[in-house]
């Protein structure tokens, strides 16, 4: 019965990274970005998954045998790499054209990001970030179209 307690105290961080995730692909989505709500939601909660993972192995495993190493920052810089090649894929450019994709793959590793910091039970720095990417998102496109949109009106 123990066993079982431990492991919802370990989806905590999953279910925290469920919902910070799923804000974040929320505003994605309600722009009809290629990289939505299920793909951030999956990102930060895998992201989350792998990291708690790691940790139960070093708490279970860690200490029987010397000859076994465990390294948390080789599974951050797997975590980065893994989400950086979907990243590389949202991302494309035509000759002559501006690349698009770039806000959709910081966007993905922003949310990656969110879901480590879950998964390590940091909780409110996971939702500082969010906070901080959401109005990244949101709040700056706005003030970016308000300038866009206040030079059209001096020009005409």
């Amino acid at each position: 019965m123990e066993s079982i307690w431990n492991e919802l105290k370990l989806m905590q961080g999953l279910l925290v990274a469920f919902v910070l995730s799923g804000a974040i692909g929320w505003e994605r989505e309600r722009l009809r970005r290629s990289a939505g709500l299920r793909t951030h939601m999956l990102i930060g909660m895998s992201s989350a998954l792998f990291v708690v993972l790691a940790g139960t192995l070093i708490s279970n495993f860690g200490g029987r045998d010397s000859g076994v190493r465990f390294d948390m920052i080789g599974l951050l810089g797997a975590v980065v790499s893994g989400i950086s090649f979907l990243g590389a894929g949202a991302i494309f450019s035509e000759r002559g054209q501006k690349a698009k994709g770039l806000t959709t793959a910081a966007g993905m590793l922003a949310t990656a990001g969110v879901g480590v910091a879950c998964g390590l039970h940091l909780y409110v720095l996971a939702t500082g970030a969010t906070l901080l990417f959401l109005f990244t998102l949101a709040g700056v496109r706005r003030l970016a179209e308000h300038e866009e949109n206040a030079i059209r009106a001096e020009e005409e």
